[in-house]
């Protein structure tokens, strides 16, 4: 697409948005007069669906109405009630209804998965992850590894990018070609949450099973930004959050991949609890574990309703909008922003997420060479809201369900304004 660097142009595109709509279905922070801040933060907090609240409202109504009862005759009854969110789910990280579940959160997936997926032995015991993981990525690791009676500092094999700034597929392989006897598992951050970059997942999955490693991506910056295809490449197991691009509220629940090849195994190793019980005998309480042919098995307890509306109201959205028309616009929306800062000519902003589309989802972390946390400070004060990460980087994601071209155009008008006029 040939950018223009104009209101009028950024509105132009927005007219011709197939999205616009939905813009209108997300409440936005407001600045002192009244109007929308530019949110650009839904890689740390998605915007509230207005649809959220009244099905908040609707099981409150239910709980007060029926009481248990609630359980099986709600009009989405309470019992199967994570049923509901499987289909939709699924069609946003590339799997099969049965491979996908919402449950717990992130990092206690995490841990989850690594019960039943790393199953380390006194060779074979390694952990790879990349270098610039996520924090709690990181720590889990580590934990498990000591949980296990392993150090760390030995058992821990680090992917680092080049030139500290884009991981190469290169050195993925060497790392692996490497310590292939002694690795048990590979665990990667499928969106780097500090570049934005994207990793070829199907690479990663190809090389891990060619020497019989365990796989395992954290798709906390990923899922509802790009299209994993989990179920395509294989991987064993995946986990993510759903309160930042899915829109799902702060602390809401998380989900879970689990790989079809592996609900028929009963001996694989995993923490049990009822709600992952065959559902035909769940309730005759006295029966020995016995695991639903389907991620379904991983679940622990009975979900928290309240909690889960608010991922089905988000997903209702996505499914109405469609995945690929919402990637669509996440490329050209991220493709203007690219555009628009290039067109500064200001050889002290570095945008350090990958150039390739292919490679990115709609975040963008731009590095201010000449500034400190001070530009961000002001950029706040302008009605900005984006996040600061050390050193020097502003992570700014238009969202394609909710911001907008002009968003982006007048992004860039106030960054010039406080740069060059301020």
């Amino acid at each position: 697409m040939n950018y223009h660097n104009t209101l009028g142009f950024a509105k132009s595109l927005d007219e011709k948005d197939t999205l616009k709509r939905f813009r209108s279905q997300f409440y936005f922070p407001k600045q002192h007069d009244g109007s929308n801040k530019l949110y650009f933060c839904g890689n740390s907090l998605g915007l509230q669906p207005k649809l959220a609240k009244t099905y908040v409202n609707k099981v409150l109504e239910d709980w007060q109405i029926y009481g248990v009862d609630g359980h099986t005759d709600a009009e989405f009854p309470w019992m199967p009630y994570h049923e509901f969110l499987s289909q939709p789910m699924a069609k946003i990280v590339g799997a099969k209804e049965s491979e996908v579940i919402i449950m717990n959160t992130l990092s206690v997936n995490l841990h989850l998965m690594m019960v039943s997926f790393y199953r380390p032995t006194v060779k074979k015991r390694k952990i790879l992850i990349e270098t610039d993981a996520f924090p709690s990525d990181l720590y889990g690791v580590q934990s498990q590894l000591k949980f296990h009676g392993f150090d760390p500092d030995e058992d821990l094999v680090i992917w680092q990018p080049k030139n500290n700034q884009y991981y190469e597929l290169s050195d993925f392989d060497a790392l692996v070609d490497q310590h292939r006897d002694e690795l048990a598992l590979v665990l990667i951050g499928n969106t780097n949450y500090y570049t934005g970059q994207f990793f070829d997942m199907k690479h990663i999955t190809k090389k891990c099973h060619h020497y019989d490693i365990s796989v395992g991506f954290d798709l906390a910056h990923g899922v509802g930004n790009i299209q994993p295809h989990l179920h395509e490449i294989g991987a064993d197991f995946a986990v993510w959050c759903t309160y930042k691009y899915l829109n799902s509220g702060p602390g809401s629940l998380g989900g879970c991949f689990i790989h079809e090849k592996h609900h028929k195994d009963k001996a694989i190793p995993r923490f049990e609890g009822w709600w992952g019980h065959d559902k035909t005998t769940r309730f005759n309480m006295r029966q020995a574990f016995n695991p639903i042919e389907s991620v379904e098995a991983w679940q622990l307890s009975n979900p928290p309703i309240l909690s889960m509306t608010a991922v089905r109201a988000s997903l209702e959205v996505f499914e109405e909008a469609g995945f690929e028309t919402i990637l669509s616009k996440s490329k050209s929306l991220t493709g203007y922003l690219e555009y628009l800062l290039k067109d500064l000519n200001d050889n002290n902003i570095n945008i350090i997420t990958p150039k390739n589309p292919d490679e990115r989802g709609c975040q963008l972390s731009i590095q201010f060479l000449d500034a400190d946390k001070s530009l961000f400070d002001k950029l706040t004060q302008a009605g900005v809201v984006a996040d600061w990460r050390e050193p020097q980087v502003i992570r700014v994601a238009p969202a394609p369900l909710y911001n907008s071209f002009e968003d982006v155009y007048q992004f860039v008008q106030i960054l010039k304004h406080i740069r060059y006029a301020g």
